[in-house]
């Protein structure tokens, strides 16, 4: 999966919460691709509270991890501003495609959706995440929620589909979108391929 992770114009430090908002754009599509493989790899998830429900649990994955890094490079402030924004950000997009394919209210969806990342939040904190990321408790409890998502057949195979494949590549894209969106100055130009003719 490919990702945007720079800034269309370059050349200022951005706010915690400009930060999170690109940011939970990316995470969107993290989610959702994660999503995508797992159903490939002929993963039961129907349409419908299964579906949502495994988006909600990678959503709620992003956002501890999210929430790690902002610890290692923000102050206290800085971090409680872009977490909860970017928590805020993601629930109002969960929201609102869950109200429009399941019905219900986007007010009552995006309740439930913070509730569960105020509930993820005490569990993921006994999990240890460092420089070289997520210990392994920290990736096998997202595996464990998951189990909890998925058919009875497919809880134990989702396991190894979460710890060893979607989780790291899930990681690594935060991290480098953090990294890339962080950056105040501006990229170097890209050499245009091709020969010039001369």
């Amino acid at each position: 999966m490919r990702i945007k992770s720079h800034w269309f114009k370059p050349g200022r430090e951005r706010t915690p919460q400009e930060i999170a908002d690109a940011l939970a754009f990316v995470a969107w599509r993290i989610a959702d691709n994660a999503l995508r493989n797992t159903r490939k790899a002929d993963f039961d998830i129907a349409v419908g509270p299964q579906y949502f429900g495994f988006l909600a649990e990678f959503l709620y994955f992003i956002i501890m991890v999210s929430d790690r890094i902002a610890y290692r490079r923000l102050s206290a402030e800085d971090r409680a501003s872009f977490t909860g924004t970017l928590a805020n950000r993601l629930a109002e997009t969960y929201a609102e495609n869950e109200s429009r394919l399941q019905g219900g209210t986007q007010a009552e969806s995006k309740q439930r959706f913070i509730d569960g990342v105020n509930l993820r939040a005490g569990e993921y904190a006994d999990f240890g995440y460092d420089e070289n990321g997520p210990d392994f408790t920290f990736t096998r409890y997202l595996a464990y929620c998951m189990s909890q998502v998925v058919d009875a057949k497919d809880s134990d195979w989702i396991i190894d589909q979460m710890i060893s494949i979607e989780a790291p590549a899930a990681v690594q894209m935060v991290e480098k979108t953090l990294l890339d969106l962080s950056e105040a100055a501006p990229r170097p130009p890209r050499r245009k391929s091709g020969s010039s003719g001369d």
